[in-house]
């Protein structure tokens, strides 16, 4: 699947390894991601996309705050 602005990831290295997040940004080799905990939508984390593998699932990320991050991205942990 190709990553796109929205896409859920999770992170399969570095300190966040195993986190689900939402992709906001990406280029070429990077891409930022929030979760909305550790971290927030106004500032993403950095991410090499070697490191994270992306799912099948979307997030709409237009007028989403912090707390709805985190509440649709705990159903993607608990899955596991």
């Amino acid at each position: 699947m190709k990553l796109l602005k929205g896409s859920v990831v999770r992170a399969e290295a570095g300190r966040d390894g195993g986190g689900y997040f939402a992709v906001t940004d990406f280029d070429e080799k990077y891409c930022f991601i929030a979760d909305g905990k550790s971290r927030k939508l106004d500032k993403p984390k950095r991410k090499n996309i070697k490191h994270i593998r992306i799912t099948d699932s979307m997030i709409d990320l237009n007028d989403i705050t912090d707390k709805k991050l985190r509440n649709i991205l705990k159903q993607f942990g608990d899955t596991e």
